[in-house]
């Protein structure tokens, strides 16, 4: 079951704070690095590092 938004603040250091609940949901453990990249329209996407290399290995991006 997915879980309403949460609405957060961006701090005057460009910092958010997320969630445990919602990173849980995403299976993002604490400590875990993230790859975060612009995606438009006021979206910003979170990965796993791990799951972004993972995928250029199988596209064959050099």
């Amino acid at each position: 079951m997915l879980r309403e938004p949460v609405e957060i603040s961006v701090d005057d250091h460009g910092r958010v704070e997320l969630p445990l609940g919602l990173l849980a949901e995403a299976g993002i453990p604490p400590g875990a690095e993230l790859v975060a990249f612009s995606n438009g329209d006021g979206r910003i996407v979170l990965r796993r590092a791990e799951d972004s290399i993972k995928d250029l290995i199988e596209k064959g991006h050099p």
